[in-house]
């Protein structure tokens, strides 16, 4: 009897085994199986490829991710400069990635050394180029003060490595973006096999360049379109096919097939896609939204569903000193103490730092970022106005959106920029800075093609809906034509700006007209960005991570670095969801 008992234990155990092999081995098959049609996905032979294997978005260099959620935007506390710019809003913000520290004149150097390999300024075609990439130094420079230290020294001395990097205008800062996010995607396809090891440093020049963009719309453009650098993926090792022969494997008849002669399956001849996976979204400023959400970090105020209070700081508490027994009494910030006081005592210093201070310095906030307060003030990627307009939005919010699409040529191909077409904008101080590079695709504005009969959005340029268009301006006559409205002059403009006027003769010599009129109202236009933070010149009241401040987007300061997001694609968090912190 008890034989038996065993018998069937184990026959049944047997089973189990076999019937959970034959589910997973069903389940995986499926996977590659079009639940549409039932054709085979990813099928050595060719047709639809797609990567089943994904699992979810590589977490960039440098990048810290930060869960989106509601939050109320805006400040909570006394408005006592009564600016009125900041009431508050709930809105909600998609989770993203975020740099751990702002960008460090380290990284901002290495930018710098790349473009002046592959864009050379002693060529009369690239000059600009790697000009318009230098930080201004000249900010730190004071009437009254003596701080020619940091005029020479700052960016490029070992000594201010980790400090994060000053005198970069918004125009810069979003270069820089764009710049990271090629080279960042050109190490993910080194490393997936699909380009040359090392072509990224020894094989790049002005003619040989790589855009992500580009490579996603005609990988065959990248580097010159040079096979030896831009591979095609060979295939997946494993599966049937790799048990063919080497002489059938070369007998194969269809460049798409199966194997080579290693034992591969999969696709031939395949650059990266989309649908791979691999490639990553580009970097670019935080919208203003994610920076305040990031900064506050209320997360750390959470119990269950709900936010136990709101924060004056991206730390706990209602004051700029630590309350903890080990770090009782020490600053939490790099900021000015009070007039003449930027650092404190010597041999006793408030803040550890009388300029800027190293990234780091100072502990992070509760989404593991550093320097959310204090140190250094920081651009986002919106259009500055008075108002945040929940009414319109509350989900992602930015003002500032410019679409744009590829540009097609006569001969029905994407256009890319090259040494001979690249565009230059002369800034309003003088700076001349290219819009675009060699390798790029030239973008134009999109038209009625994309906007026809659309509700969500009617024209190119967004930044003025709803505030600065002509529907919300005290001039706009409701009854009369497009035409009409059109041709209102410049005094009709909601936001009366100065327009400085600059343009160069055809020697290079610049003619400089400023607005000397006396009866513009504001200094708010389409090319003024906001700033969030406090700097290492700014009193604690500017530490509030509601706060908000305006500046021309072509002016650098001594006060102003940047820090780079990255949008997550995919599920909200990698976490199951948990009640408490």
């Amino acid at each position: 009897m008890k034989v038996n008992k065993i018998v069937t234990v184990r026959v049944l155990f047997s089973l189990i085994v076999l019937f959970g092999f034959t589910s997973c081995s069903k389940k995986s098959s499926s996977k590659n199986t079009s639940s549409a049609t039932g054709w085979k996905i990813n099928d050595p032979n060719g047709g639809f490829q797609y990567n089943n294997n994904f699992t979810k978005q590589e977490t960039a260099p440098g990048l810290v991710l930060v869960e989106g959620g509601t939050f109320t935007m805006g400040k909570v506390q006394d408005d006592v400069m009564h600016d009125w710019n900041n009431t508050p809003n709930q809105q909600h913000v998609q989770s993203f990635y975020m740099d751990e520290t702002e960008v460090t004149n380290l990284m901002y150097m290495e930018y710098l050394d790349w473009t002046k390999r592959v864009f050379p300024p002693t060529e009369e075609n690239y000059k600009n180029i790697y000009d318009g990439a230098l930080p201004d130094t000249l900010v730190w420079r004071n009437r009254l003060g003596y701080n020619e230290t940091m005029t020479n020294n700052y960016l490029r001395h070992p000594a201010y490595s980790q400090y994060p990097v000053v005198g970069v205008n918004w125009i810069q800062a979003n270069e820089y973006a764009k710049w990271r996010t090629d080279r960042v995607n050109e190490s993910v396809l080194e490393r997936e096999g699909y380009m040359k090891k090392g072509a990224k440093v020894v094989d790049v020049d002005a003619n040989n360049t790589f855009s992500t963009e580009a490579y996603l719309a005609t990988p065959s453009t990248s580097f010159g379109g040079n096979e030896e650098i831009i591979l095609k993926k060979t295939g997946r090792k494993g599966g049937k096919s790799a048990k063919k022969s080497k002489k059938e494997a070369a007998a194969e008849p269809d460049a798409t097939a199966s194997t080579d002669a290693t034992g591969t399956d999969g696709p031939k001849n395949v650059y990266a896609q989309k649908t791979s996976g691999i490639l990553l979204p580009e970097y670019r400023l935080p919208t203003e939204a994610e920076w305040e959400y990031a900064s506050a970090a209320d997360v750390g105020n959470r119990e269950y569903n709900l936010y136990r209070g709101q924060k004056k700081y991206p730390w706990k508490g209602s004051y700029t000193r630590s309350g903890s027994r080990s770090s009782r009494g020490d600053q939490l910030a790099n900021f000015k103490q009070g007039k003449g006081d930027y650092g404190g005592i010597a041999g006793w210093s408030d803040d550890g730092a009388d300029i800027t201070a190293p990234v780091k310095s100072y502990k992070p906030n509760d989404f593991g970022l550093y320097d959310m307060a204090g140190n250094v003030a920081e651009w986002v990627l919106d259009v500055y106005r008075p108002m945040i307009d929940d009414e319109a939005n509350d989900f992602n919010y930015v003002r500032g959106n410019v679409y744009t699409k590829n540009k097609i040529g006569e001969d029905g191909k994407i256009e890319l920029v090259t040494s001979e077409n690249i565009k230059y904008d002369t800034l309003s101080n003088g700076k001349v800075i290219a819009r675009n590079k060699p390798g790029d695709i030239a973008q134009v504005p999109v038209d009625e093609k994309e906007t026809y009969l659309r509700q969500n959005f009617d024209k190119s340029n967004e930044i003025n809906y709803r505030d600065g268009d002509k529907q919300s301006t005290r001039f706009f006559d409701y009854g009369a034509s497009e035409e009409g409205e059109a041709k209102k002059d410049d005094k009709n403009r909601m936001y009366d700006s100065p327009i400085q006027k600059i343009s160069a003769d055809t020697t290079g010599k610049m003619d400089r007209k400023y607005d000397k009129s006396a009866k513009r109202t504001t200094l708010i236009g389409d090319d003024v960005r906001v700033y969030k933070g406090g700097s290492w010149r700014d009193r604690a009241y500017w530490l509030d991570p509601a706060q908000r401040r305006y500046c021309q987007q072509d002016i650098a300061s001594d006060y102003i670095g940047f820090r780079c997001a990255m949008s997550r694609v995919g599920p909200k968090s990698d976490m199951p969801k948990r009640a408490r912190n």
